[in-house]
C-alpha cells in the first residue's frame, strides 16, 4: 500500500518570534498538521557578495504534497526575509497512522 503524499518542507526564521508566529499561523489556516522550532541552527552562506554567518531556527513542517504552493505563498508573503529558504522534501514511507494523522489535519477546513 502506498503511504499517503506527505512532504516535509524546511524554512529557516531569523528569531524564536518569527518562528513561532509563522508556525502558528501555518497550523492555524491548516496548511500544516504540525511544525517543529529547532533552535540553535548555525547557517553559512554566501549572501550579496560575501560570506556570512548566522544563527537561526529551522522550522520542519508536515504537510500534505497539494499544500505546498500554499506554504510556498504564505512563507513568501509573512517571511521577513528576502529570499527565505523553502525547501520540500517527500517523505517516501513512515508510520501510516501520522501520515493519516497529517493529511487529515491539513484536509480539514480552516477553524473559525
Amino acid at each position: 500500500m502506498r503511504p499517503p503524499e506527505v512532504i516535509i518542507t524546511y524554512v529557516t526564521a531569523p528569531d524564536e518570534q518569527t518562528a513561532s508566529n509563522l508556525a502558528s499561523e501555518l497550523v492555524e489556516q491548516r496548511l500544516a498538521a504540525c511544525v517543529n522550532v529547532i533552535p540553535g541552527v548555525t547557517s553559512h552562506y554566501r549572501w550579496e557578495g560575501k560570506a556570512c554567518t548566522d544563527t537561526e531556527l529551522l522550522m520542519i513542517i508536515k504537510t500534505e504534497k497539494s499544500k505546498f504552493s500554499a506554504v510556498r505563498d504564505f512563507m513568501l508573503n509573512k517571511h521577513p526575509y528576502d529570499l527565505p529558504e523553502i525547501i520540500a522534501v517527500d517523505i517516501t514511507d513512515g508510520f501510516s497512522s501520522y501520515l493519516n494523522w497529517v493529511i487529515s489535519e491539513t484536509s480539514q477546513q480552516k477553524d473559525k
